[in-house]
């Protein structure tokens, strides 16, 4: 079977992203490998064990790539973060840190609510309706 194993996230900084996504979202580290010109091969992923898709955490190596830090979707809700209980990792979230841009809907889909990251990426965390 196919899947996207990986989605490429520019970021700043390898080390503060790595904090952000794995304190503040809960995302465990997979790899976090040297490469020979200097950057790292920076995995994470929520709790899936592999069964789900990974963020590769890329350091903008330019110009061009760093204006693109923090707004790699025009400003649109670009990932979603789905979840089996959303109260727990809501008020988990809001305990660690985490800017959310609007209180939590109940919609016909599910419970969501539209978060940043750590460089202004927009998030839904969502638990689909059963």
């Amino acid at each position: 079977m196919r899947r996207i194993a990986l989605v490429t996230l520019v970021v700043d900084d390898y080390d503060e992203a790595i904090r952000h996504y794995t304190e503040a979202l809960g995302f465990r580290l997979v790899e976090d490998t040297p490469r020979p010109d200097g950057s790292r091969w920076v995995v994470v992923e929520p709790d899936t064990e592999g069964h789900g898709s990974g963020l590769l955490l890329a350091r903008a190596k330019d110009e061009a790539q760093r204006v693109r830090v923090g707004d790699q979707t025009g400003g649109r809700v670009g990932f979603f973060l789905h979840t089996d209980d959303f109260a727990r990792d809501y008020a988990r979230m809001r305990a660690a840190g985490v800017t959310f841009l609007e209180e939590p809907r109940h919609e016909p889909y599910g419970s969501v609510v539209v978060f940043q990251d750590l460089y202004g990426n927009r998030w839904d965390l969502l638990q689909p309706a059963q």
